[in-house]
């Protein structure tokens, strides 16, 4: 007779533990890999998720860090010139395109172009500190994407799908590499004043393990301790957290067992220590105070200034991915004043060209790739008056899918070169025209990823960024 007292938990069975311990649970065991529930890549210790893990070949960078400039900035005031249009400003262009609504006239760019560096790039006075890298910069004058809506082009660029639901890039490269941190997140999203449109989807991880998600911080706060919420516990100390989070685990331990190590589950206990081990080291990364004076009058003043400045920090510190953002909305959006360029360009130039600066006297330039672009393009036209739009206005351009520019940087990227082109008006990309998802498969290229073995089961198919489209890595672009 057995001296120890009953427990109810036994005598019960669910339905998964039933099938598993008759014949039958041979073929739940095969359907559950069949559809995804086991492991989806032998190389990925679900118990270590964030372990550092080595690519397909030898990668020529280590890290990323995406400068989005959300609402999509306009490529004819930035970085493709089109004298063109200052013959046709005020009259109709002769090969104008179908956008979203109705455009009027051409409409020269009111900023002045300068060649710069020995590749002799021609910039816009709107980032006039950055020109100065002009030799460092790759640039894609010849980008495209698929519609002219700010979701679904946000969803292409940040998912490589522009209606369903997928795991967004940051999340395939923290999965794919893990993190050089087990006290940070691999991925970080900082916007200040708000998320932008889109808000979570951006930095999803979909059908990903959800440690994989980007970890979302609003840098309009200055106080480090409201920058990441909650991250001190102002009742208990670390020592008493600790005992909670033990018992927390061997609870959650026999839960896993019994549900055979569902996924999703131990992504959320992994957050739990994760969450834990933040507060001894987030606080001292974020606060930039640490920073010499001299570090933080490169980089300047503001939310953008600020948040650049601690996402050098945290790529020190070994964070894989991150993205940072321009503000809430969509503030590069301007259809009624292409003026605004020019001030969302102070806010952004100074602080990029203080990172490229700060990154080549750390010697962490060759092995950071830098991504910078928005959702997409604007159009050479000027846009006319639509219900709610330009009102009493005609100083503003539309959304422009078909041809825009984006640029990389560091990480094995060419420096000093220009690749593709558009018109002479820059309406649409026509030489050697880069799909979205060939940027992603030259991205992960960079990474030491090829994009078509890079893939995750899920519901028995085998995804990837870049999807079952035809594309691939622009070799040009490599140095």
């Amino acid at each position: 007779m057995s001296h120890h007292a009953p427990n109810p938990e036994h005598l019960f069975l669910t339905r998964r533990q039933m099938l598993s311990r008759i014949g039958m649970g041979f073929g739940s065991m095969a359907l559950g890999d069949m559809l995804g529930a086991g492991q989806a890549n032998a190389a990925v210790d679900t118990r270590d998720p964030f372990g550092v893990r080595k690519p397909h070949f030898e990668a020529k960078a280590k890290r990323v860090i995406h400068f989005f400039m959300n609402g999509g900035p306009s490529q004819v005031d930035t970085f493709d010139p089109k004298p063109m249009l200052d013959k046709y400003d005020g009259k109709a262009l002769p090969n104008v395109l179908k956008t979203e609504r109705p455009t009027g006239a051409g409409f020269k760019s009111p900023f002045k172009f300068k060649k710069r560096g020995q590749c002799g790039l021609e910039v816009s006075e709107v980032f006039e500190n950055l020109a100065e890298f002009a030799d460092d910069l790759c640039v894609i004058r010849s980008m495209h994407a698929d519609v002219p809506n700010h979701e679904p082009s946000l969803g292409l660029m940040n998912c490589g799908e522009a209606r369903l639901h997928r795991p967004s890039m940051g999340s395939w490269i923290t999965y794919g590499l893990g993190s050089e941190n087990r006290n940070l997140p691999g991925y970080i999203s900082m916007c200040p004043g708000g998320m932008p449109v889109r808000r979570t989807k951006n930095w999803q991880s979909a059908f990903l393990p959800s440690i994989y998600q980007g970890t979302y911080i609003n840098t309009k706060d200055t106080a480090v301790d409201k920058l990441v919420e909650f991250i001190k516990n102002p009742s208990l100390d670390l020592k008493q957290q600790r005992k909670q989070l033990d018992l927390l685990m061997e609870l959650n331990q026999r839960h896993l067992i019994e549900r055979q190590r569902d996924q999703q589950l131990d992504a959320r206990v992994q957050s739990y220590e994760l969450a834990y081990r933040m507060q001894m080291e987030a606080t001292d990364a974020f606060d930039i105070e640490k920073e010499p004076e001299s570090i933080r009058k490169m980089y300047g003043d503001g939310p953008f200034a600020r948040q650049t400045l601690i996402a050098r920090r945290l790529l020190e510190r070994g964070v894989r991915f991150i993205q940072l953002w321009t503000g809430d909305g969509q503030p590069w959006d301007n259809h009624d004043e292409i003026l605004d360029h020019k001030r969302l360009g102070q806010q952004v130039d100074q602080p990029i060209a203080a990172f490229i600066r700060d990154l080549k006297m750390r010697g962490m330039f060759d092995d950071t790739l830098i991504i910078w672009g928005g959702e997409f393009g604007r159009t050479p036209a000027v846009e006319l008056p639509s219900p709610g739009n330009n009102i009493g206005k005609q100083h503003g351009r539309d959304h422009n899918h078909w041809g825009f520019t984006y640029w990389l940087a560091g990480g094995g990227a060419k420096g000093g070169y220009t690749h593709g082109a558009t018109d002479e008006f820059g309406f649409q990309a026509t030489e050697n025209p880069v799909h979205v998802h060939d940027l992603h498969a030259t991205i992960l290229k960079l990474l030491g990823f090829d994009h078509e073995r890079f893939t995750y089961k899920y519901a028995g198919l085998d995804f990837r960024l870049t999807g079952v489209n035809e594309c691939g890595v622009v070799k040009e672009l490599l140095a």
